[in-house]
């Protein structure tokens, strides 16, 4: 069997290719528009099917220099970082901290269920978390950054779990979020009216511009994520060697970046540029996640197919119940709190881009849109969730491996 190696500069090339690809596709095919399936994932995912169809085929084995995916992840971890500001928890008053606190109990209770799941089928526990909050409320960013943390424990198949379970769950709560959020509209008759609620931003953030980006603010941005990485591999490397404990140095990260940004909320010390930060995190994650997702071994998951079905399964249906009784209710019982509901299954299952494409299918449903959801749902899901989920998944990876 011909065995092809791509070096370094043409893994990366190809992942760039294949990145460009999927946002083609993405555009002219309906079914990964409606259920917003990352452009990185379908370019990634088709070349790691041809990889498959090749072996399997016996006639080659291809082989990627993915070195540069580690630092494309630790990029994209801190502008993450960048962004969790805890003077923003300010903004969104009691139904923010509420919403807030179920997102973190949602991290919790996938990851251990998941683990229970995947032991009373057979599987290794942390296979479970990887079919848990790590894949599911996490996506497929924490699911590409984790999987290779618990195959160094030993865990073999634990990227091709995370990933694949990540990929079923942006389907799974892109169908389920708008229909359930109807069936509670209507089996509660509720009012169609939606809450008022301030969003405009504490003073605190005045100092972060929007402003169009230019050579001279991406550079000072890059300075700084680079500056933040080094700290945050420092972080991790230390923390490491005083506890014990594997800390990914993305998450020392992340952390650094925190510290950072609510440290600079009130010193002022750097003028953010929005627009450099957002395009960093875009093409960092994007290059970063096309690499796991071609790197991916298809073949891996053939053993755990039906056992991984189960935990999945018993995830939704755990992720429903919790919406439709406990969700709803703590959230008010009101047209806010189903148009909410949507954005929980959404992004619990899947990712922020679904649980905004929800909640807007049910605005445009009824005519009245949900500011309190639109605003609360991509704040907790994409940014705050992590001052949480992240350390969670770290211990747990840990405890379990």
């Amino acid at each position: 069997m011909y065995e092809l190696k791509l070096d370094l500069i043409s893994t990366t090339a190809l992942a760039v290719v294949l990145l460009l690809a999927g946002h083609q596709i993405k555009h002219r095919v309906r079914f990964f528009e409606t259920y917003c399936i990352p452009a990185p994932v379908i370019g990634g995912f088709a070349m790691s099917l041809i990889v498959l169809i090749l072996r399997e085929a016996g006639l080659a084995t291809l082989r990627f220099d993915t070195t540069l995916q580690g630092p494309f992840m630790i990029a994209f971890f801190t502008t993450v970082g960048i962004g969790g500001s805890l003077a923003l928890l300010r903004t969104g008053g009691a139904a923010l901290l509420i919403y807030l606190v179920l997102c973190w109990f949602l991290a919790l209770f996938q990851n251990s269920f998941g683990a229970a799941a995947a032991a009373a089928f057979g599987l290794h526990p942390i296979l479970g978390v990887m079919a848990g909050g790590v894949s599911l409320e996490g996506g497929h960013g924490a699911a590409a950054a984790f999987g290779p943390v618990a195959e160094s424990l030993g865990v073999t198949g634990a990227t091709s779990v995370a990933l694949a379970s990540a990929t079923f769950g942006l389907i799974a709560g892109g169908v389920l979020g708008g229909p359930v959020a109807n069936w509670l509209i209507a089996r509660h008759k509720l009012d169609i009216v939606a809450n008022k609620l301030d969003t405009r931003l504490p003073s605190a953030h005045d100092h972060e511009a929007d402003v169009k980006l230019h050579s001279h603010s991406l550079i000072v941005t890059m300075g700084l994520v680079l500056v933040l990485m080094v700290l945050g591999m420092w972080l991790s490397s230390a923390f490491e060697k005083s506890s014990g404990f594997v800390l990914p140095a993305y998450v020392g990260a992340m952390f650094a970046a925190i510290i950072f940004r609510n440290i600079n909320d009130y010193t002022r010390t750097i003028r953010l540029n929005r627009a450099a930060i957002d395009t960093i995190s875009d093409i960092s994650l994007g290059i970063f996640l096309t690499m796991a997702m071609m790197s991916l071994k298809v073949w891996e998951l053939y053993d755990l197919a039906l056992p991984l079905i189960g935990v999945l399964a018993l995830q939704v249906l755990a992720l429903l119940l919790l919406t439709v009784f406990v969700a709803f209710r703590v959230l008010g019982r009101d047209y806010d709190a189903a148009v909410m509901c949507a954005g929980l299954l959404g992004h619990g299952l899947g990712a922020t881009p679904n649980a905004v494409a929800n909640m807007g299918a049910i605005c445009d449903r009824y005519g009245v849109v949900s500011y309190k959801a639109f605003m609360i749902i991509p704040l907790c899901g994409a940014v705050l969730i992590d001052i949480v989920a992240i350390p969670f998944h770290t211990w747990i990876i840990n405890y379990l491996g």
